[in-house]
């Protein structure tokens, strides 16, 4: 496969776009991916699969008021019929005075390498090969692994075009290739399933030794796992765990939330929200983040965002319907789940700015206390408003400095805006993982834990 063409997605968008009429806005978005997954079982391959995906939206505001249709496929008809589709859906719309197109703002769009040919050209025996090897590694790694659930080489590589009455006319193009893979544990009675990947953007980055060793670890490590006892202790937050606590802290920055009374920190911009020691990044422009991109979901340059620095809360991330109803301007922070819907407000590359010391030298200081390994229901465990959280957990007893017996099933209870200033040191491990989030290890004191 050679992989989407952004020139001649940009030519279906620059055709529909030709034809609004009056002084409504047309907003077109244009998307094309093409995708292999092998999974291999025993050596074998178990199934193969190669996609091409593509789709366009719609989108016509008039009044104050917006319709939406797509297709997924870019066959002229089906293209031709998308405005007149939109305006008709136009008109059951509620009016929303803020409601409207981005505008070109002057920020040049950052050039990023974020697609090499060789994701598409790579042979697929080649990828079958590597998720051979992979499952082969893993079996390999550890004498405790007693078998492979599933092994997965993936790519994709995928390119859009947004093209706007209103003067916006952007395309990006990203590839990405991975590895993973799910192995069992025993020892003695007990059994523990684990996981380990590898991502890259080109196929010879990919490390299947990396994602075996990876996978062998968190199988291996809960073994044996007990309950620890009811307390308040010291946190070390994997990095693995950071991350996904960082997009949730990013979800409550959007300016969506913020202008809809959905997050706790939408009348402190200014204040003081966290340890001093917290600076946290939203940049999407950063090539070594995996969610990367030189343009948001309305075409507009991504930029740098510092929404948190040195403890104090200097901004929120908004996108051009958000912004307006905020007063203020977009901050190229658009973000859409696909073609088919309208774009909100978010994060889309967090990561905070690293400390000096390694796990093994935050562990050391810490003494005593829980590395949190894992986390469960951490998006539905937050309370969006107040900031509670309430989150299963599982990790291994931190004592005399150096990592202990494994602890599972146990509750962390405490609040976001606590979590944050409680933060008593960040780690230097900074690594950017499969979500919109780096991870580092990230020190909290005096949390709540609920085991037995």
């Amino acid at each position: 496969m050679a992989g989407p063409d952004a020139a001649f997605l940009l030519g279906v968008a620059d055709s529909v776009v030709a034809r609004a009429t009056g002084d409504e806005q047309v907003e077109v978005v244009v998307v094309a991916e093409q995708g292999t997954e092998v999974r291999v079982y025993e050596g074998e391959v178990e199934s193969l699969s190669v996609a091409d995906t593509a789709g366009v939206g719609v989108r016509v505001l008039d009044g104050g008021r917006q319709g939406l249709a797509w297709a997924g496929t870019l066959d002229p008809t089906a293209v031709g019929a998308l405005l007149d589709e939109a305006r008709d859906n136009l008109r059951f719309a509620t009016s929303d005075p803020h409601a409207g197109l981005a505008t070109p703002d002057g920020v040049a769009p950052v050039d990023l390498d974020l697609l090499d040919p060789a994701v598409a050209a790579l042979p697929t025996a080649d990828k079958v090969a590597l998720a051979i090897e992979v499952e082969a590694a893993t079996r390999q790694a550890d004498p405790r692994i007693s078998g492979i659930e599933s092994a997965e080489y993936a790519d994709s590589v995928a390119a859009a075009a947004v093209v706007s009455t209103t003067g916006v006319r952007a395309t990006s193009a990203e590839g990405v290739c991975w590895l993973s893979v799910y192995p069992l544990a025993g020892e003695g009675d007990a059994t523990q399933t684990g996981f380990g990947f590898a991502l890259a953007r080109r196929p010879a980055d990919l490390n299947p030794a990396v994602a075996a060793a990876d996978a062998a670890r968190r199988a291996t490590r809960m073994l044996g796992a007990e309950r620890p006892t009811t307390g308040r202790t010291t946190l070390v937050l994997d990095p693995w765990v950071t991350a996904q606590v960082l997009e949730v802290v990013g979800s409550t920055l959007s300016g969506d939330a913020v202008v809809r009374g959905r997050s706790p920190f939408a009348d402190r911009l200014g204040e003081t929200i966290a340890s001093p020691l917290i600076t946290l990044v939203d940049d999407p422009t950063d090539p070594a983040a995996f969610s990367a991109t030189a343009t948001d979901g309305e075409g507009l340059a991504t930029r740098r965002n510092v929404l948190i620095a040195d403890g104090v809360l200097q901004m929120f991330v908004h996108n051009a319907t958000s912004a307006r109803r905020a007063g203020t301007t977009s901050t190229g922070s658009a973000v859409r789940g696909s073609y088919r819907s309208a774009p909100g407000a978010g994060c889309a590359a967090l990561a905070l700015a690293p400390g000096a010391a390694t796990q093994a030298q935050l562990l050391e200081r810490v003494g005593d206390g829980i590395l949190i390994a894992d986390v469960a229901g951490l998006h539905s465990g937050v309370n969006p408003v107040s900031g509670d959280l309430s989150v299963g957990a599982e990790g291994l007893a931190i004592r005399g400095g150096e990592t202990a017996e494994p602890l599972r099933e146990f509750t962390i209870a405490t609040t976001l805006q606590r979590l944050l200033t409680d933060v008593d040191a960040v780690g230097a491990d900074l690594e950017w993982l499969p979500m919109g989030a780096a991870g580092v290890s990230l020190v909290v004191r005096d949390v709540m834990v609920s085991g037995q």
